[in-house]
């Protein structure tokens, strides 16, 4: 997945249940975030232990679901109020390495 310079990247701000798919993740970014699924947003789930992450984007004809795990350790969730947190590419690259 190439990810374009001008991407806007949100992280959900609470966990959420990772056996979710292409069509329950899309219709939690329509229906809560209340966002366009189909913008080319890169939308980013944790799990309850924020040992996993799934990113979900529209590249233009299709959905494209990542999927990341640790084995050790977890990783950093910014903590708000809000329903979504808007990141950096910068900054999600680091929560993807699993740095703080």
């Amino acid at each position: 997945m190439i990810l374009g310079q001008n991407l806007k990247v949100y992280l959900w701000s609470a966990h959420v249940e990772l056996r979710k798919g292409f069509d329950g993740l899309s219709t939690l970014v329509q229906e809560v975030l209340k966002e366009d699924a189909f913008s080319g947003t890169c939308f980013v789930f944790r799990n309850r232990r924020s040992n996993r992450l799934k990113l979900l984007m529209w590249d233009g004809t299709d959905f494209v679901l990542a999927y990341k795990r640790l084995d050790r350790g977890t990783f950093y969730w910014p903590r708000t109020d809000a329903g979504k947190i808007q990141v950096t590419q910068a900054e999600l690259g680091l929560i993807f390495d699993g740095i703080d």
